[in-house]
């Protein structure tokens, strides 16, 4: 079975317009085109393009991207290759998984301070603080709020 640009991108989340781009960017070449010159999408390229969505979704650079797709294309002996590519993305994601673990803990801490009964009178102590801080350093108090 075949897909059109259109059923793909309905099937993917993309548009047809990305999906165009993709191909543009090298990123597509293996897909087929039928008589009419349009392409058709089978279930294995399907496959390929949830691969391809996987790495940008995950960071990758479209450089990146079609390097890992011209592997792919060379078969089976580029399979050390293509293992050495994706652990490196690993890497790449599991630093950027860390750096968003590290960055949900603020947001959760400030959550609880902002959900604690006495949430005014915690914010209003590290306003004082942070007036008290730039005062005893000699620099202007940006803070427009007043008692």
């Amino acid at each position: 079975m075949t897909y059109t640009i259109k059923e793909v991108a309905n099937k993917v989340g993309l548009s047809a317009y990305t999906l165009r781009f993709y191909d543009k960017q090298g990123l597509l070449p293996f897909v087929s085109r039928n008589q009419s010159g349009y392409r058709a999408f089978t279930d294995g390229d399907l496959h390929l393009l949830h691969t391809i969505i996987c790495l940008k979704n995950t960071g990758m650079a479209i450089s990146n991207i079609r390097q890992y797709i011209d592997y792919v294309m060379e078969g089976p002996q580029s399979i050390a290759k293509r293992r050495q590519l994706l652990s490196a993305h690993r890497d790449n994601i599991l630093a950027q998984q860390a750096r968003i673990m590290t960055n949900l803990q603020e947001v959760d801490y400030k959550l609880k301070l902002y959900s604690d009964p006495r949430a005014s009178d915690l914010v209003h102590e590290e306003l004082a603080q942070a007036k008290s801080e730039k005062h005893a350093l000699g620099l202007a108090d940006p803070f427009p709020v007043t008692e």
